[in-house]
């Protein structure tokens, strides 16, 4: 038995770590369960501790084996990042740019600052993926993301910060909807309505600002749908299921038969912030986080 620690032991123990079912992770890996149990058991061995809880019906990790579980991910997906830089690299790029955002930032942020970076570095390769808030926490911290662009919310340790852009909200109702900017008064009007809105999913703080809205209007609203999607929102006002509150910028870019209300005169606002890992060790980072303001 090796008594060296190898990369297949950990791509065989986040497999499990993932399936907690040792047939189905043999499966996945091709190779035969008795194969698969030694492979983890030589990696106990090794690292002197119990990764997994085991009964007849049950597989579950350790506390070490939750540890174990995070930091292989960060390393697998660092080396991932490692092997995509070396190929930009040799490729006379300055390197990769791995950028996630929600779809809103795509209508206030993202072009602004990707052609400061082609203007300052045309030789920076951006990735760009459009995520929800929790999906972009995340893969920042597991090193698959550079930088995030989200809506405000509570981040771990270990994460840094910067709001980078504060908006109004509006509303978004069908193109054929009574009232329009002329006649609006305020939310309160559309007490009776069912409302289309981002899901506490996209963002528990913006969720919660969103409720401090009718809040502030004296009456709880009925929520009729919830997506993490603007083009989802927006298709089912579209087609007369509820009326949204999204953030202003989001009024650019749909070409659909709804229209929106500027909703100027409430105290709330959204923020969108940048975020990436203290310890992140892509060189470029710093150089584009100079940029934000």
């Amino acid at each position: 038995m090796s008594n060296n620690l190898e990369l297949r032991h950990l791509r065989y123990f986040l497999t499990v770590a993932d399936e907690l079912h040792f047939s189905k992770s043999a499966k996945k890996l091709f190779i035969t369960q008795p194969a698969l149990s030694r492979q983890i058991k030589q990696l106990e061995s090794y690292l002197n501790t119990d990764l997994f809880v085991r009964d007849k019906r049950n597989v579950s990790l350790t506390k070490t084996g939750e540890y174990l579980k995070d930091e292989a991910e960060f390393l697998f997906n660092h080396l991932d990042f490692v092997q995509q830089n070396i190929l930009h690299l040799n490729a006379g790029d300055k390197g990769q740019l791995r950028i996630g955002f929600v779809g809103s930032a795509m209508h206030s942020i993202i072009p602004g600052l990707l052609k400061q970076i082609h203007a300052q570095s045309p030789d920076i390769h951006t990735v760009l993926t459009e995520l929800t808030n929790q999906e972009q926490v995340d893969r920042v911290r597991k090193d698959e993301l550079d930088i995030g662009f989200i809506r405000t919310m509570r981040l771990p340790d270990g994460l840094r910060k910067k709001d980078v852009y504060e908006e109004t909200f509006c509303l978004v109702l069908p193109k054929n909807h009574a009232l329009d900017k002329h006649n609006f008064d305020s939310v309160k009007d559309l007490e009776d309505e069912a409302f289309i809105l981002f899901s506490s999913q996209y963002s528990h703080g913006y969720y919660e600002k969103i409720m401090s809205i009718f809040e502030d209007q004296g009456f709880t609203p009925k929520v009729a749908h919830e997506s993490v999607h603007a083009n989802t929102i927006f298709r089912l006002v579209e087609n007369g299921l509820g009326i949204g509150i999204v953030p202003s910028s989001l009024k650019q870019g749909f070409d659909l038969s709804i229209k929106f209300i500027d909703l100027v005169d409430i105290p709330q606002r959204t923020t969108l912030s940048a975020i990436w890992k203290q310890e992140n060790r892509n060189p470029i980072l710093n150089q584009i986080i100079k940029l934000l303001k």
